[in-house]
């Protein structure tokens, strides 16, 4: 058997072997090591990216109408300037101030049970520290113990204080069924199942 320096050479070529496992078992340990130090602040979650101004009145909107949904006064004043003007349901002068808006709102909302509002196609568009939104919704209920559904469309304007966009002005409209429409057109009164509509947000 040859020797290396006094070693046989098969002891030679282990111990090296061994050395060679160790190195790299060292140098991925330390690789290992340095991404997980690398890594760590990637573990955290990232800070959610700045919305938009259109999706922060988007968000806004739909805060908004949860609090109308199910009677968060303080959540829908949140969002609402207190010398906002709202176009009244009736034909009668706009609703001015958020503290008339709100008694007219408490009383129309005792009448009804387990609101659902559903809001669609919703379109926001800027001007500086000015903006409105408009938007569809369909409204479904119980009124007196029976089913109770109507549709419509909202424009809302609002006008920047700070970093918030507060609304300033409510317009929303239901859509008449066209046979309601032509009773109304022929002088006649609308079928009696409809009830009064809630001053909607």
């Amino acid at each position: 058997m040859k020797r290396f320096g006094g070693f046989p050479r098969v002891c030679v070529c282990f111990l090296a072997a061994v050395l060679i496992g160790c190195l790299s078992f060292n140098a991925e340990a330390g690789q290992k090591k340095k991404k997980t130090k690398d890594a760590a602040p990637s573990a955290q979650p990232a800070p959610p990216p700045l919305a938009s101004e259109s999706d922060q009145i988007d968000h806004d909107i739909g805060e908004m109408l949860a609090g109308f949904q199910i009677g968060d006064i303080e959540l829908m004043h949140k969002y609402y300037s207190d010398n906002a003007t709202f176009v009244s349901g009736d034909y009668e002068p706009p609703i001015v101030g958020w503290q008339n808006y709100v008694a007219i709102y408490q009383r129309e909302r005792a009448a009804f049970g387990g609101m659902q509002l559903i809001r669609k196609n919703t379109d926001v568009f800027i001007h500086g520290d000015v903006a409105w939104a408009a938007y569809q919704w369909e409204f479904d209920s119980m009124l007196n113990d029976k089913p109770y559904s109507i549709r419509g469309q909202t424009t809302l304007v609002f006008n920047k204080v700070g970093d918030n966009w507060l609304i300033v002005h409510n317009h929303t409209s239901e859509i008449v069924p066209p046979a309601a429409a032509a009773q109304q057109q022929a002088g006649q009164s609308p079928a009696p199942s409809r009830a009064p509509v809630p001053v909607k947000p």
